[in-house]
């Protein structure tokens, strides 16, 4: 039970939260990409024109974000440069499609954005690509 209730916190500990981080936010994230790739034409006909790059642009940005970076988080595969374009595709998402409702719809999109920051900051954990090469 004081294990429990402890501020302390074990190596071991802390790469296996980073590891249950990095596995549900990608993998919860991928199937998003991949929905956004199947589909591409009809998306590409409503999808938001970000900056004015063109809404075929923004989606493919999106779906680069959402399924391939994903899949390089949930591996460790060069984790922190992965993470900060699923961040930006959630934030852009909570910003323009969502006009900053965190608590409502934009809800999702404020978990995922906050996720990959965190993942961001702290890094991949031991339990990842990364960590078995050392990184």
């Amino acid at each position: 039970m004081s294990k429990l209730i402890s501020t302390n916190y074990s190596t071991g500990a802390f790469n296996f939260g980073a590891l249950v981080l990095r596995l549900a936010a990608g993998g919860l994230l991928i199937p998003h990409g991949f929905d956004k790739l199947a589909h591409f034409t009809q998306y590409k006909a409503k999808f938001i024109n970000f900056m004015g790059i063109g809404s075929t642009a923004s989606l493919s940005l999106t779906i680069f974000a959402e399924l391939f970076c994903a899949l390089f988080v949930v591996l460790g595969l060069a984790t922190r440069l992965a993470a900060i374009p699923p961040f930006i595709a959630m934030f852009v998402a909570l910003w323009k499609g969502h006009n900053m409702d965190i608590f409502g719809k934009g809800e999702h999109a404020a978990l995922f954005m906050f996720a990959f920051l965190v993942i961001l900051v702290i890094g991949p954990g031991r339990a990842s690509v990364d960590g078995a090469m050392g990184k």
